[in-house]
């Protein structure tokens, strides 16, 4: 069965530790709009797969069928016009194991795919990538997407405290906030060195950055210039800021590393009220009870785990 491209439909792998369940699950239900039950799931939604840290790779379907023999007919009639192309097998699917589907196999499938495309296969740098995957006791077929991981180069930044959010769940709470960047304008107003806005600016996405800490505000400048983005980041209290913006993500100041009363935490939850519509927060305890003073709804939350230290994110609006 050929796909109709107004209805496509996509074929996602995902991978986390069981520290990261939490993070996971909560990042792939803001991008996807569900929650995700398995390691390997079809979405009508398409996301970049390089921008989480979680998503492994995706298929974007062009045929599907109730078997291989479905899918090499019609892999016949793929055009790759002039460039070379690889086939892979998706590992990663849910058949039993008693089902499974071992090494040399893989490989047999992918050379029978090969054998009826037209065109030059080139294993080592292909021009083109496809994807076979198995889901549900159907077989897919379709143009493949692996992550490129990019942000790992972000891990290593100039300016860096012991702190600072991860990269990982700094990446994760962006794409928490800002499922579809499109026209979208967010903020970072304790933005610190910047881990949450270079993972921002590296999707391309809208966001300017405060921080109250004049020596903080130059290391997120040194930090964001570093990795070859641009953006603002202003020195001052966020009681000062006019503009309203769509999102925030805040990263909560706590007395654990900073000099902070609950109020000051409470009269920042109040400010980013006034000034977004929707916020990402993220702190060392569930505090529940100020964002709710503050004005703001939970419609989501998670924990993200490192060791014994852990964090709360939690999507209000």
């Amino acid at each position: 069965m050929s796909v109709n491209s107004n209805t496509r439909t996509y074929i996602y792998t995902y991978a986390c530790t069981g520290d990261e369940e939490s993070l996971c699950g909560m990042e792939l239900r803001c991008l996807f709009g569900r929650e995700i039950p398995a390691a390997i799931f079809e979405s009508g939604t398409r996301v970049d797969v390089s921008r989480s840290p979680f998503i492994k790779e995706r298929i974007d379907v062009m045929y599907a069928g109730d078997s291989l023999e479905e899918i090499y007919s019609q892999t016949e009639q793929v055009e790759v016009q002039g460039q070379s192309f690889k086939v892979i097998f998706v590992k990663t699917n849910d058949l039993s194991p008693a089902e499974k589907i071992e090494y040399d196999e893989r490989r047999v499938i992918e050379r029978e795919i090969g054998l009826r495309i037209e065109g030059e296969a080139d294993v080592n740098h292909p021009q083109l990538v496809y994807g076979i995957v198995t889901l549900g006791g159907r077989w897919y077929f379709g143009a493949y997407h692996k992550n490129k991981a990019t942000w790992f180069r972000q891990m290593k930044k100039p300016r860096s405290y012991s702190i600072a959010l991860s990269t990982r769940v700094a990446r994760a709470a962006v794409n928490m906030a800002i499922p579809d960047p499109a026209g979208v304008r967010a903020i970072d107003p304790c933005c610190g060195i910047g881990t949450v806005m270079v993972e921002a600016l590296s999707m391309g996405i809208d966001i300017v950055g405060r921080d109250i800490n004049p020596q903080i505000v130059a290391g997120a400048r040194t930090n964001i210039a570093h990795f070859g983005f641009s953006s603002t980041v202003t020195l001052g209290d966020i009681a000062d800021i006019e503009d309203h913006y769509d999102v925030a993500i805040v990263d909560m100041p706590y007395n654990l590393y900073s000099r902070i009363t609950p109020e000051e935490q409470l009269a920042i939850l109040v400010h980013t009220r006034r000034i977004a519509d929707r916020v990402v927060i993220v702190a060392i305890e569930a505090v529940d009870g100020m964002i709710a003073e503050a004005g703001f709804t939970i419609i989501d939350r998670c924990i993200a785990k490192k060791g014994a230290f852990s964090r709360h994110l939690m999507l209000c609006e």
